[in-house]
């Protein structure tokens, strides 16, 4: 998350990031609907810095993005690539 700030010099993501993975992850949900407007009051931030913040999270594989419909509202899914999965052995 550091790059994210550091290197991307976009706080701004971070933001949005813990916001969503808050939303995710910390509610135990595997995805959230919701707005770029209602992110932006949430987060304090923007709605187009929102949409920045979104571009960029996607662009480094840390967030997924689906739409039912063009007008839909988003689906966000919060990745963490660097937790790994455990495996599921079959010891049958």
């Amino acid at each position: 998350m550091r790059d994210l700030v550091a290197h991307s010099h976009s706080a701004a993501a971070f933001l949005v990031y813990f916001q969503l993975y808050c939303l995710t992850h910390g509610m135990e949900r595997h995805s959230v609907a919701i707005s770029h407007g209602v992110l932006a009051d949430v987060t304090g931030i923007s709605k187009r810095s929102v949409q920045t913040a979104i571009g960029r999270l996607i662009d480094r594989r840390l967030v997924r993005c689906h739409k039912a419909r063009p007008t839909s509202v988003p689906i966000y899914t919060v990745l963490t690539p660097w937790i790994r999965r455990k495996k599921e052995h079959d010891d049958s």
